[in-house]
């Protein structure tokens, strides 16, 4: 008994089972030793064919099989699928193969079934270039690195050559890119590239995919990377995520690469005999060649980088926000005694009762704002003085005298146990202070200079800036490092003698009356 007449008995007896006994497609499998899918697809075959039970006497297994299973036509009669369409709708958010292969089979009832619509699809995608391959959703990611290569600008005064980094940022499902030069590849440029690439694209994209770079991540790990908190500040401004590349994955950068690899060779190597004596002119000659560059057609599928972003990327891009993104620098600090913390030479205060605790400031063009525990405690307006301070009435405490841990008369105190000359220069130091705590670290700095050079030296240096009027802690630091302290000080000057002489009238001429300086001539 063969396989295939087998296989009718067993067809027969499903079709059976289910119109005279009426039994479950379950019950028909379990009955059968087949799956119950299996039972309803024949039940399915024979409804489609036009069978009804019992079958006509007339109708051999051989005729059965024909109707049930018709030829369909050859594979090479069949339509294809258009692929680069296929390829591109694949990046639209929500699109998958089994959707297209739904679309396809409405619209060519004779084509491919879905498993072979796959084989046949990947197989295309093998024979496109590799910066096709990845499969990324419209507007998701933007891929962001440095080139490998640099430019130069030459120095119109000196003829000397100055490298420029060019920043490269490229969308994952169109492959459009943006570059831009610049003379660093510091926090200060990473984060202006982003602002302008993401103006360039006209929106934000879900995610933003940099390297291990410390401007983007402090700490790398392959499951947990700390990011750096400006790039961080960023991120949450505009609203993106950043996922940065595993370690040693080069593959999880291939598009960014592919990116870099194409912006050498069709935007910088163009550049290459020309010679920039600015960094506007360069970047004005890298966008004329960028432009051109996302215009090439591509060479195994339909349109070029801009006709595809047009398409697929750009409206799914978030909108950028009204206002740009202003440039922080985020720094971990210890406020002070003094109940300050200094930012880039000038201090700030906070609340007087974070004294010794860590905050985090952040620094931008025009504000230096304190953060405790993620809440903001303190707010200035950025100040271009250094060494001066800007203290907020209500971060002070009630009274500096009942202050818990110092005061002017505790540091006074302590400074008589080194000499009375470091007494008065703290006394005098404290004095010349708008208020008294803005002095403390001063005299707290001088104070232990008597640890380093000893209470006899100290003491001498403060009685030397004492009568050099000398109220600074570089100062005294000054005149111990130099060994000053002992050396005899500058006697005043004599103050010198009038001279005398016919020609000049003196001091006593003004004092006359008038009658005796005579009238004025009127000519």
């Amino acid at each position: 008994m063969s396989q295939e007449r087998l296989s009718m008995r067993k067809i027969k007896e499903v079709l059976r089972l289910r119109y005279e006994k009426g039994l479950s497609h379950r019950a028909i499998g379990r009955s059968c030793g087949i799956g119950c899918t299996t039972a309803r697809e024949y039940v399915v075959r024979a409804q489609a064919a036009g069978l009804s039970w019992p079958l006509s006497a007339d109708l051999d297994e051989g005729a059965l099989e024909q109707l049930l299973f018709p030829p369909g036509p050859a594979e090479g009669d069949r339509p294809l699928p258009d692929w680069p369409v296929v390829h591109q709708e694949l990046r639209r958010k929500g699109v998958t193969l089994a959707l297209l292969w739904q679309e396809y089979k409405a619209a060519h009832p004779e084509g491919y079934n879905y498993s072979r619509f796959c084989e046949l699809y990947r197989a295309w995608v093998g024979t496109v270039d590799v910066t096709m391959h990845q499969e990324h959703k419209a507007g998701e990611k933007v891929f962001v690195d440095y080139a490998g290569q640099t430019l130069a600008v030459t120095n119109p005064q000196t003829g000397e050559a100055i490298p420029a980094y060019v920043f490269v940022a490229a969308q994952g499902a169109s492959n459009y890119t943006y570059a831009e030069a610049s003379f660093s590849m510091d926090q200060r440029h990473w984060i202006g590239a982003h602002v302008r690439a993401f103006e360039y694209f006209g929106g934000i994209n879900a995610v933003v995919t940099p390297d291990n770079a410390k401007v983007a991540v402090s700490a790398p790990c392959r499951y947990e990377p700390d990011l750096n908190p400006t790039y961080h500040d960023l991120a949450v401004f505009y609203g993106f995520t950043v996922l940065p590349t595993r370690i040693i994955h080069p593959r999880d950068k291939a598009k960014v690469e592919a990116a870099v690899l194409g912006v050498e060779r069709w935007v910088m190597a163009p550049l290459r005999h020309q010679k920039f004596f600015s960094l506007v002119d360069l970047n004005r000659a890298l966008r004329e060649q960028l432009d051109a560059y996302n215009a090439r057609p591509f060479q195994k599928l339909e349109g070029s980088r801009r006709s595809w972003f047009e398409t697929l990327d750009k409206p799914a891009l978030a909108p950028l926000p009204p206002t740009r993104y202003e440039f922080a620098e985020w720094k971990r600090l210890t406020v002070n005694i003094d109940y300050h913390v200094e930012a880039e030479g000038h201090r700030y205060s906070v609340p007087y009762q974070l004294v010794h605790q860590k905050v985090d400031v952040r620094i931008t063009q025009s504000v230096v704002e304190v953060f405790c525990k993620g809440h903001r405690v303190a707010s200035h307006a950025r100040s271009p003085h250094k060494g001066r301070f800007t203290t907020v009435k209500e971060h002070m405490p009630k009274a500096h005298q009942d202050y818990a841990d110092w005061s002017p008369e505790r540091l006074i105190r302590w400074a008589e146990k080194t000499g009375p000359h470091t007494a008065t220069w703290v006394e005098r130091v404290l004095a010349s202070r708008p208020h008294p705590q803005q002095g403390f670290r001063t005299c707290l700095g001088v104070m232990r200079l008597g640890k380093d050079y000893g209470a006899e030296r100290l003491e001498a240096a403060c009685r030397r800036a004492l009568r050099l009027n000398a109220l600074s802690y570089k100062s005294v630091e000054s005149i111990l490092a130099r060994g000053l302290e002992n050396q005899p000080l500058p006697e005043p000057a004599a103050p010198t003698p009038p001279i005398a002489h016919t020609n000049l009238r003196g001091p006593q001429y003004y004092q006359q009356p008038n009658e005796t300086k005579g009238e004025p001539v009127l000519c």
